[in-house]
C-alpha cells in the first residue's frame, strides 16, 4: 500500500477546502499581484506631504512627528499609531491615499477591458459557482475594486452593501442579493471592512457610492479607514459597523477559508477567524508571496488546527501544513492564484 506524499496530501486538502465554497479573504498581496501598491509605497507617498501653514501648533507638531517616523523607515501602521491626527489631518491622509491608489486601480480595469480573463479571481468565482451555491462571501481590508472587477468580468453579480447605478445609495437590507424577475441570482458578496475607493460621505453625513468617481468634490470625504488609532473609532460608524457585522457573520458560518495575500495583521478580521480555526477546526488555505511573521506565529502556535500555507520558494513554492509544520517544497509556483487554480481545479475556465 503506497503512502501519499506531502504534496499529494496538500492537493487533497486544498481541493476539499475549495469545494466547500470557502469565505475568500483578500489581503494586500492579492492586489499587489496586479500592480496595486501596498503600505510601503503608500508611506513613501504620504511622506511627501508638506506641513500645512494653516494648521495650529499642535497639528504641525503631530504631523512633523509623523513625517519623521516615515522618513526613518518606520512602517505606516506604527507611524499612524503614534500620532493623533485631527479631523482635517485624517481627511488629508485619506484623500492622499485615494489619489495615490486610484490610478493603479484604474489600470487593472483598463487591462480587464482588453482581456476579460486577466484576473484569476474571475476564474475562481466561476469555479466556485459551478455548483449549487448561490452566494460567495469575500472579506477584504483592501480599498481597491479588484474583486468587483473580477465578478463583473465573470458575468456574476456582486454586492458591497450599496444599491446599483452611478449614484449608489446604501442598501436598506445589508443581506440583499441581486434579483432578476424576482429571483435571486448568484452573487459575490464583497465585504470591504476598511472602505472603498468609491465610497463617500457628504457634509450632511449622507453615505453613497460613486463607482465612476475620479476627482473628489471638495465637499465630499472618501470613506476609507487608514491605519492607526483612528480606525478603531471610525469602525464604530456607518457603513463600517454594518459591513464588519456582515463580514463577521460570513466568517462565523464558513465551512472553509481561502486567503490570498493575507498577512493576519488586522485585528478586525482575524479574531473570529482564528477562533473558528481553533475551536471548530475549520480548514484554512493561504497562498501568498511571503508569509508574514504574524502568520507564521499563528500557524506554528497550533491556533489553526487544519491549514495549508504556501509561499514563494526556491523550487517553485514552499508549503506548510498542520501535520508538516516545518514545511516541504513544491515544484510549481502555487503561491500565485493562477498556477494554484491550474493545479487544484484542473482545466482553465
Amino acid at each position: 500500500m503506497s503512502t501519499k506524499s506531502a504534496a499529494e496530501n496538500a492537493q487533497e486538502f486544498a481541493q476539499s477546502a475549495i469545494s466547500a465554497a470557502p469565505v475568500i479573504i483578500l489581503g494586500s498581496g492579492a492586489s499587489a499581484a496586479h500592480g496595486i501598491p501596498g503600505m510601503g509605497p503608500l508611506a513613501d507617498h504620504l511622506s511627501t506631504a508638506a506641513i500645512n501653514p494653516d494648521w495650529n501648533v499642535d497639528e504641525q507638531a503631530e504631523w512633523q512627528k509623523f513625517l519623521v517616523h516615515l522618513k526613518a523607515g518606520i512602517d505606516l501602521e506604527s507611524a499612524m499609531q503614534d500620532i493623533r491626527p485631527t479631523v482635517r489631518q485624517t481627511h488629508l491622509i485619506v484623500t492622499m491615499t485615494r489619489d495615490f491608489l486610484l490610478p493603479y486601480d484604474l489600470t487593472v480595469l483598463e487591462e480587464l477591458l482588453l482581456d476579460r480573463r486577466a484576473l484569476p479571481l474571475s476564474r475562481l468565482f466561476r469555479h466556485l459557482f459551478d455548483s449549487t451555491h448561490m452566494t460567495i462571501d469575500v472579506v477584504t481590508p483592501n480599498y481597491d475594486r479588484v474583486a468587483e472587477y473580477a465578478a463583473d468580468a465573470a458575468d456574476i453579480a456582486c454586492f458591497t452593501g450599496f444599491n446599483y447605478g452611478y449614484l449608489q445609495t446604501r442598501a436598506r437590507n445589508a443581506k440583499t442579493r441581486v434579483s432578476v424577475d424576482g429571483r435571486a441570482v448568484r452573487t459575490v458578496a464583497i465585504w470591504k471592512v476598511h472602505g472603498s475607493l468609491d465610497w463617500f460621505q457628504d457634509s450632511a453625513q449622507q453615505i453613497f457610492g460613486v463607482r465612476s468617481a475620479l476627482k473628489i468634490p471638495a465637499a465630499l470625504t472618501p470613506l476609507m479607514i487608514t491605519p492607526g488609532i483612528e480606525k478603531y473609532r471610525l469602525t464604530h460608524g456607518e457603513p463600517f459597523t454594518t459591513v464588519l457585522a456582515c463580514a463577521n457573520a460570513a466568517v462565523e458560518k464558513a465551512r472553509a477559508y481561502f486567503c490570498v495575500g493575507y498577512g493576519f495583521n488586522d485585528e478586525h478580521l482575524q479574531a473570529k477567524l482564528q477562533a473558528r480555526c481553533d475551536w471548530d477546526s475549520v480548514p484554512l488555505v493561504l497562498i501568498t508571496k511571503e508569509l508574514t511573521p504574524t502568520a507564521r506565529t499563528i500557524l506554528k502556535s497550533g491556533q489553526c488546527r487544519r491549514y495549508l500555507a504556501i509561499e514563494d520558494g526556491p523550487a517553485g513554492a514552499r508549503a506548510y501544513m498542520h501535520d508538516v509544520p516545518d514545511g516541504f517544497d513544491l515544484d510549481k509556483p502555487l503561491w500565485q492564484l493562477d498556477p494554484f487554480l491550474d493545479h487544484m481545479t484542473g482545466a482553465r475556465a
